[in-house]
């Protein structure tokens, strides 16, 4: 598992483009200008009365592609690890 990058930030933190490489394959997901499989992920914050409020990215793992929910909980370590968290607010 690889995390190799993603496009995500304020305002639209949610929305950006994930790719990692898993079992030693390049995975794309959410990207609507190429092959890639769906977003899986949210975001663990929220906001309030103009506060943000940070949480871990929550990874609904019936929405990964069958090929790769064996790695459901690594996927999820990485993410958390290596993507900021929070709520910024752009869906608001």
């Amino acid at each position: 598992m690889k995390f190799i990058s993603y496009t995500g930030r304020w305002p639209c933190l949610c929305s950006g483009v994930l790719t990692l490489e898993i079992a030693g394959e390049r995975a794309v997901f959410n990207d609507l200008t190429a092959e890639s499989y769906a977003r899986f992920w949210a975001s663990g914050g929220l906001c309030r009365n103009t506060k943000v409020y940070q949480g871990e990215w929550v990874v609904d793992y019936k929405a990964l592609p069958d090929k790769f929910r064996e790695y459901a909980c690594e996927i999820d370590a990485v993410i958390n690890t290596m993507i900021e968290h929070g709520c910024c607010g752009g869906c608001i």
